[in-house]
């Protein structure tokens, strides 16, 4: 294939074709790493959450409380932005037209998925980050039929 690829750069006269399925040829799809993103957005929603606020007016307490607020709003965000990353990659790199033929409700799914994601990016709703956690679920379950498997939907946490 190389010996090929090489001779049709130097002979101009015989062009080489090469084809991908898509931008990344390897083949390996697994919403696994969009569960693991969107389980981090649900547990530093529930940190967030959880987080008091300093009674007192002692800015050591203060600084600490803020940073401590500041990272897990980070860590949220940067996770939802993964979730979406991850959830648009299968959406344009795996699932084909006849996995909408067969799962009616895949692009719903898919765009209310990604609305969410973006929805606990912007805000600490643990209703919304628990939405989330049900459309990956979705998400996941289609996967795997689409390749006639029953993986279990197994949370981290």
């Amino acid at each position: 294939m190389l010996i090929k690829f090489i001779n049709s750069l130097l002979n101009k006269n015989s062009p080489m074709t090469v084809n991908a399925h898509c931008d990344g040829p390897c083949g390996v799809y697994d919403p696994a790493s969009t569960r693991v993103a969107a389980e981090a957005v649900l547990s530093m929603t529930k940190k967030l959450i959880a987080l008091d606020p300093p009674s007192s007016t002692d800015s050591d307490d203060w600084a600490t409380y803020s940073n401590t607020f500041s990272r897990y709003v980070a860590v949220k965000e940067e996770q939802a932005k993964e979730a979406k990353k991850e959830i648009l990659i299968l959406w344009t790199d795996y699932f084909k037209p006849v996995h909408l033929e067969t799962y009616p409700d895949l692009h719903e799914t898919i765009w209310k998925a990604a609305k969410l994601c973006s929805a606990c990016k912007v805000n600490i709703d643990l209703a919304q980050a628990e939405e989330l956690m049900s459309y990956v679920e979705k998400i996941h379950n289609i996967f795997w039929a689409s390749k006639e498997r029953s993986d279990a939907f197994v949370k981290a946490s």
